[in-house]
């Protein structure tokens, strides 16, 4: 019989709690600075989810095999400004897949002038890295991580469009 397999804490945090106009379509869509607590996983993945949009699953940024930048005390970030690019090697080494959107990268928020819509940014510490292609779907991305999430935490952030 397997032994049950424990799901660590990770901390997750962003800078903000609404959003600055340079991470959403008003600004420059820039992703933002992502800081993880308490974190030694090789690897992580990263699923943004928005409950706004139309689908139970809408993804404006999923990225995998990520590799933050990592320091002494525990902490490991993601620098804000990770390039739309299915690899990269910097800031930090990253696959990212198709958003909801059908894009590459991060999107950021984009709600309809005068709503209001929330982020949830969710982390999974893996304990290797996974093979799928850069591009690859979230569906695609949930399965691969099924046998391989060690560690998870989350943390939202709200825009409200003028």
């Amino acid at each position: 019989m397997d032994a049950e397999r424990r799901i660590e804490k990770i901390g997750v945090r962003l800078d903000f709690i609404e959003f600055p106009r340079r991470h959403t379509c008003d600004g420059e869509n820039l992703s933002p600075r992502l800081i993880f607590e308490d974190y030694s996983s090789p690897c992580a993945a990263l699923i943004v989810h928005n409950p706004y949009e139309e689908g139970c699953s809408f993804s404006p940024w999923i990225a995998w095999n990520i590799e933050p930048l990592r320091f002494s005390d525990g902490l490991a970030l993601i620098p804000e400004g990770v390039p739309p690019e299915p690899e990269i090697d910097a800031p930090v080494r990253m696959v990212q897949g198709t958003n909801g959107y059908g894009d590459i990268g991060y999107r950021g928020p984009c709600p309809p002038r005068g709503e209001t819509q929330r982020y949830y940014f969710r982390v999974y510490g893996l304990d290797a890295p996974l093979t799928l292609s850069p591009g690859s779907k979230q569906h695609e991305l949930v399965a691969a991580m099924q046998a391989h999430a060690t560690a998870y935490g989350e943390t939202f952030a709200m825009y409200a469009r003028p």
